[in-house]
């Protein structure tokens, strides 16, 4: 029950408020009146009615202040993330080590080295793929993603 009336970093509101306009009754308020339910318990029908019907008009603004309270905290989340992340460039002509992977045939063990190369970029493709060539001249036919290669400096 809990989670339904903690409020949301993310939001700023509870779950339940957004989904039902109002805030949550605990079975302890309902056997021991808490203040709220007592102002509820004394106001008439009618203008309980009233009430009930601006909170219900309201929950659509509710809502979207809501999305837009995720919208902020998924930025700052993303800054904060973001903050020390150095993007690798890879240019036509650079000189790069590419990593072996796990399932390779060249994975021999733990010693065995994580990186083979050098190779040189004969292109750079959109989204972060590269093609590679050995020092031969010999190209790869696959291209390889920018992730799996790091800057070879002699």
């Amino acid at each position: 029950m809990a989670y339904r009336t903690t409020i949301r970093t993310s939001t700023g509101a509870t779950p339940y408020s957004l989904m039902y306009g109002m805030e949550a009754v605990l079975p302890a308020e309902v056997e021991i009146p808490s203040l709220r339910i007592l102002m509820e318990a004394q106001i008439e029908e009618a203008e309980w009615v009233r009430e009930r019907q601006e909170q219900l008009s309201l929950i659509d603004e509710k809502r979207l202040n809501a999305v837009c309270h995720g919208q902020c905290y998924q930025q700052r989340m993303a800054r904060a993330y973001n903050k020390k992340v150095k993007p690798r460039l890879f240019e036509v002509g650079d000189k790069v080590l590419k990593r072996i992977l796990p399932m390779q045939d060249e994975a021999k063990g733990k010693f065995a080295p994580n990186w083979q190369g050098p190779f040189i970029i004969k292109k750079v493709l959109s989204g972060g793929a590269l093609i590679l060539m050995e020092m031969d001249g010999q190209v790869f036919p696959q291209p390889i993603n920018a992730d799996m290669c790091k800057k070879f400096f002699i």
